[in-house]
C-alpha cells in the first residue's frame, strides 16, 4: 500500500533544500554588492581618475591627446553595473575633441579607449614581446569615424576582470624595471583589468614584520629565495635557493611596489595584496619553541638538501599565527595605505594539510581568514583554486566545503584557475555557493608554444555566468608566464564584457586585420586553419611545452622496446599517461616524455605557407614578423620531435649511418631555428640577461642576478653530478642564444654518446652522459658571456628559406 503522505514531504524536503539553497544565493550576492560598494569608496576622485586615462592616451597615442574628451560617470547611468559609453562628441566652444568616451572608473574609461581603437579604427595593442602595437590604421586627428548617434554603451558582464599568478612575478616581472612595469599597468588598463595581484616588495614588508618578532635580517638570509624563485620561497616550496636578497633589492622593490599601487589606484583598480600563509623562517621556531611548526617534506628536490629544501610551517591554529598574519597586513596599510579588502592567501597549495579531518580543515581555513579580518575586519579572502585540481585525491567534497565554508559567505572568492581546461565550478556545484572567477590557466613556466583554446575561452565564461545558482564573480587571467599567444589573452581579456554568445571566426578575421593593420586574404585563411589546429585544443591535455629541442629526453632509449618507438604508440601512451594522472611539476613515468601534439603538422605547414605568401604585403609589420617567426619556429620545431624518433629508432636497430643521419638534422634544426629566432627583438636570451644585470650595483648582484636568469630557465633547481633536477627544462625558452648556447651542446653529447656505444659495440651509459652534461650546465648558469640584445638578419628571408629546406 502506498503512503499518500511521502509526496507531500518530498514536496516539502523540496521546498525547504531549494529556499535553503536560494537564501544562501541571496546572503551572498548582498555580500559581494557590499563589498563592491565598500571598494568604490576607496577610489580616488574622478579628477583623479579622469587624468589617469589622459595620461595613457598621451604615452599611447600622443598625436589624438585632443581628439578624445574622458569623463567618469556614476554607476546609475549603467543600471548600477561598471560601463563604459562611447559617443560622439558635441561642444558647442570648439573644442576638437572627436569621441567622448565615459566609463565608471578610468579602467572604464580607458577598455573603452580600447574597444574603439579595436573595433572603429582596426588597431592592435599587444605586448612589445609579441609584437607591440599596430596604429598604423588610427586616422588622422579630425578624421576619427564617428560611432551612430545613439553612442555605444558596454556594461561588464561580470564585476571583476582579475590579472595574475602568484608566479607570473617570477617568470616574468622579476626584472622588470618602473618603465616596463608602467607599459604593464597601461595593458592592464586597455584590457579592462581591474582586479590584479600585487606581490611586488613584499620581502621588504616582511623583513620589518619578523624583526618584531625577535627575526634579524641574517636570519631571513636563507628564507627569502633569490630574485628567479621568490614566487617558491613566498609559497614555502623551498628556502635559500638562488639566495640571499640584498638590502638594495628589498628596498628598490619596496619603492617599486609603492609606484606600482599608486598607478593601479589611479586607474581605479582593486589590488589583491597578499596576506600571511603561515610560511616561516627557521629562526622562529628556536625564538618560539613552543609554537606550533613543524618542516614540510621535500618539494622537486634530488635529494632533500637541507640547505634550500623542506621549509617551515606555522599552524594557522597556532596564536602565534593570529599574531603575525595581522602585523603582516598592518604594516602593508602603513606603508600603503587603506587601498583593499581583499587579500591573497594559498596555504594549501601544493601543500597537503596532515589530516583530511574536514573539522581539522574548517578549523584551519577560520583561522587563517581570522588572520586577515584581525587586520581589516573588512577583509576578503583571494584564493587559488588550483589545489582542487592539482591535489583532487585529497580535496574531495567533504575536505572542500570544509574549507570553502570555514569563512563568512561573502568573505571568500576562489580562483577556478584551470576553468579553461579543468572548470572545476561544474564538479563542485559552483563551489558549493561561494564566489568565484573564471580563469583561464593557459601558460606554464613562461614557455614559448603557440597554444590555446579559443572556443573554450569564447563560450566558457558565458556557461557559467548564465548557469543555474550561477556564483561567478568575474574572469580571470592566470598565466604562469606572459608575453606569448597574444590573440589568447585579447579574446580572454574581452570576456569581461562580452554577455553574449559571439561569432569567434568573425572576431579572428578582425583581429587578423586590426594585428596587421591591413585585410589580407591569405592571412586571414592562415587564421583560420590556426583556430582549428594550434588554437583548438579539445583533448583536455594541457601542460607546458616538452618538444625535444628545449627539454630533452633524459632516458636510455636501449630499455625501451623497438615496437614502443612507433609515433601512433608513443602517443597513445601519452594520452593516456595525461587522462589518467594529475597534473605535477615534474616529468611523467613514461620512459620517454613525449611532447604534446594536438593537431595535424601538415595543416599548420599550410597555414605557414599562406603566412610567407602574404609578406610581400606585411613588409614592415613587427607584428607579421613576429608572428610569421613563431609559426615557422612552431612548425620546426614539431618536425625535430620526429627528427629525434628517427635518430633513436636507428640507434635501437643498430644503425650507425641512420643514426649520424638523423642526429646530424636534429642538431641542424637547433641551429636553424636559433637564427631564425635571432632576426627577432623579442627572442632573444641577451635581452633576459641584459634585464636582470641591469637590477644590481655591484659585482657580486651583477653575478648573482644573471645566474638566477640562467638557472630558472635551465636546470631550474637542484641537481647532483649524476642526476638532472626534477624542475629541468620547466621554464624552457625558445630564444636564440639559449639554443644554441645551451640547447644545442647537450644533445650534441647525448647523440655522441649514442654513436660511441654503437660504434664500439657496448652498452650506452647514461650516467656518463649526465655527468658530462650537467658538468656543463652548471658551468653555463655561472658563465657570463654575453649575448646579443639586437636582432640581425632577414626575418622573411629565411623563414621562406627554411620551409623550403624543411617543410615543402
Amino acid at each position: 500500500m502506498k503512503n499518500s503522505k511521502l509526496p507531500i514531504l518530498f514536496s516539502i524536503l523540496l521546498s525547504l533544500i531549494i529556499s535553503s539553497s536560494l537564501s544562501s544565493l541571496i546572503e551572498e550576492s548582498e555580500a559581494i554588492e557590499s563589498l563592491i560598494k565598500r571598494l568604490d569608496t576607496k577610489r580616488p576622485s574622478s579628477s583623479v581618475q579622469e587624468a589617469a586615462a589622459k595620461g595613457l592616451l598621451q604615452r599611447l597615442l600622443p598625436s589624438h591627446l585632443s581628439s578624445f574628451e574622458f569623463k567618469i560617470i556614476s554607476k546609475d547611468t549603467c543600471g548600477g553595473r561598471s560601463c563604459f559609453r562611447i559617443s560622439n562628441y558635441r561642444n558647442s566652444s570648439g573644442n576638437s575633441a572627436e569621441i567622448l568616451i565615459e566609463g565608471t572608473t578610468a579602467t572604464e574609461i580607458t577598455s573603452g579607449l580600447h574597444w574603439y581603437l579595436k573595433y572603429w579604427c582596426y588597431a592592435h595593442i599587444s605586448w612589445d614581446k609579441t609584437g607591440g602595437m599596430q596604429l598604423a590604421s588610427i586616422p588622422k586627428p579630425g578624421s576619427l569615424p564617428c560611432v551612430s548617434d545613439k553612442g555605444v554603451l558596454v556594461p561588464r558582464a561580470v564585476p571583476w576582470n582579475y590579472y595574475q599568478n602568484v608566479v607570473t612575478s617570477s617568470y616574468s616581472y622579476v626584472w622588470w624595471d618602473w618603465e616596463r612595469w608602467e607599459k604593464e599597468i597601461d595593458w592592464m588598463a586597455l584590457q579592462g583589468i581591474n582586479l590584479p595581484l600585487a606581490f611586488t616588495g613584499q620581502e621588504a614588508i616582511w623583513q620589518k614584520v619578523f624583526a618584531d618578532f625577535n627575526v634579524t635580517a641574517e636570519d631571513l638570509s636563507d628564507f627569502f629565495g633569490g630574485p628567479a624563485f621568490l614566487a617558491w620561497a613566498r609559497m614555502g616550496n623551498l628556502h635559500g635557493w638562488g639566495g640571499p636578497l640584498s638590502q638594495n633589492w628589498l628596498d628598490k622593490q619596496l619603492l617599486l611596489q609603492k609606484q606600482i599601487l599608486s598607478r593601479m589606484i589611479e586607474f581605479g583598480m582593486t589590488p589583491v595584496l597578499p596576506s600571511f600563509s603561515g610560511n616561516v623562517p627557521a629562526a622562529l621556531k628556536a625564538i618560539y619553541p613552543s609554537a606550533n611548526i613543524s618542516r614540510l617534506g621535500e618539494w622537486n628536490t634530488v635529494d632533500a638538501d637541507p640547505r634550500w629544501c623542506c621549509t617551515y610551517l606555522l599552524d594557522p591554529s597556532d596564536s602565534l599565527f593570529l599574531k603575525i598574519g595581522e602585523a603582516f597586513i598592518k604594516q602593508q596599510i602603513k606603508e600603503y595605505g587603506d587601498i583593499t579588502d581583499i587579500y591573497n592567501c594559498d596555504t594549501f597549495n601544493e601543500n597537503t594539510p596532515p589530516t583530511n579531518d574536514p573539522t581539522y580543515i574548517s578549523s584551519l581555513g577560520s583561522a587563517v581568514y581570522t588572520a586577515m579580518a584581525e587586520a581589516d575586519k573588512d577583509a576578503v579572502w583571494l584564493m587559488q583554486g588550483w589545489l582542487f585540481y592539482s591535489d583532487s585525491s585529497f580535496w574531495k567534497p567533504p575536505q572542500m566545503k570544509a574549507l570553502l565554508h570555514s569563512v563568512p559567505f561573502g568573505k571568500m572568492i576562489v580562483l577556478d584557475l584551470f576553468a579553461d581546461v579543468k572548470p572545476i565550478w561544474k564538479s563542485s556545484s559552483q563551489f558549493y555557493g561561494t564566489p568565484y572567477i573564471w580563469c583561464m590557466l593557459h601558460n606554464f613556466g613562461g614557455n614559448i608554444e603557440m597554444y590555446g583554446v579559443l572556443d573554450a575561452v569564447a563560450s566558457g565564461p558565458i556557461d557559467a555566468r548564465i548557469s543555474e545558482n550561477s556564483t561567478m564573480v568575474g574572469v580571470g587571467t592566470c598565466m604562469e608566464g606572459i608575453e606569448q599567444n597574444p590573440v589568447v589573452y585579447e579574446l580572454m581579456s574581452e570576456m569581461a564584457f562580452r554577455s553574449d554568445n559571439f561569432q569567434l571566426e568573425e572576431w579572428l578575421k578582425i583581429y587578423s586585420h586590426r594585428r596587421y593593420g591591413k585585410a589580407v586574404d591569405k592571412v586571414k585563411a592562415a587564421w583560420e586553419i590556426l583556430h582549428q589546429t594550434i588554437y583548438n585544443c579539445t583533448d583536455g591535455v594541457a601542460f607546458h611545452n616538452t618538444d625535444y629541442i628545449v627539454k630533452f629526453p633524459d632516458w636510455d632509449p636501449s630499455s625501451n622496446t623497438k615496437s614502443n618507438m612507433h609515433p601512433q604508440n608513443q602517443m597513445q601512451k601519452l594520452v593516456g599517461i595525461y587522462r589518467n594522472r594529475r597534473f605535477m611539476l615534474h616529468e611523467t613515468s613514461s620512459p620517454l616524455p613525449q611532447p604534446h601534439l594536438w593537431y595535424r603538422t601538415q595543416d599548420v605547414i599550410g597555414a605557414l605557407k599562406l603566412f610567407l605568401d602574404a609578406g610581400s604585403e606585411l613588409t614592415g609589420s613587427l607584428t607579421y614578423r613576429y608572428d610569421l617567426v613563431d609559426l615557422t619556429r612552431q612548425s620546426l620545431s614539431k618536425l625535430a620531435n620526429q627528427v629525434y624518433l628517427d635518430a633513436i629508432r636507428a640507434f635501437q636497430n643498430e644503425d650507425a649511418k641512420a643514426l649520424g643521419i638523423h642526429s646530424q638534422k636534429f642538431l641542424q634544426l637547433i641551429t636553424d631555428i636559433d637564427k631564425l629566432l635571432a632576426t627577432d627583438d623579442n627572442f632573444l636570451l641577451g635581452s633576459w640577461l641584459e634585464s636582470a644585470k641591469n637590477q644590481a650595483v655591484n659585482s657580486d648582484e651583477i653575478k648573482q642576478y644573471e645566474w638566477n636568469a640562467r638557472t630558472q630557465v635551465t636546470m631550474w633547481f637542484d641537481n647532483t653530478k649524476f642526476i638532472q633536477s626534477k624542475l629541468h627544462d620547466y621554464a624552457n625558452k625558445f630564444w636564440s642564444g639559449l639554443l644554441e648556447g645551451y640547447y644545442l651542446p647537450r644533445a650534441s653529447m647525448y647523440f655522441s654518446h649514442l654513436s660511441e656505444s654503437l660504434s664500439q659495440k657496448k652498452a650506452f651509459n647514461l650516467e656518463d652522459w649526465r655527468k658530462e652534461w650537467i658538468s656543463y650546465s652548471n658551468k653555463w648558469q655561472a658563465a657570463r658571456e654575453h649575448y646579443p640584445v639586437k636582432a640581425r638578419g632577414d626575418a622573411l628571408a629565411l623563414a621562406k628559406d627554411l620551409y623550403k629546406k624543411y617543410l615543402r
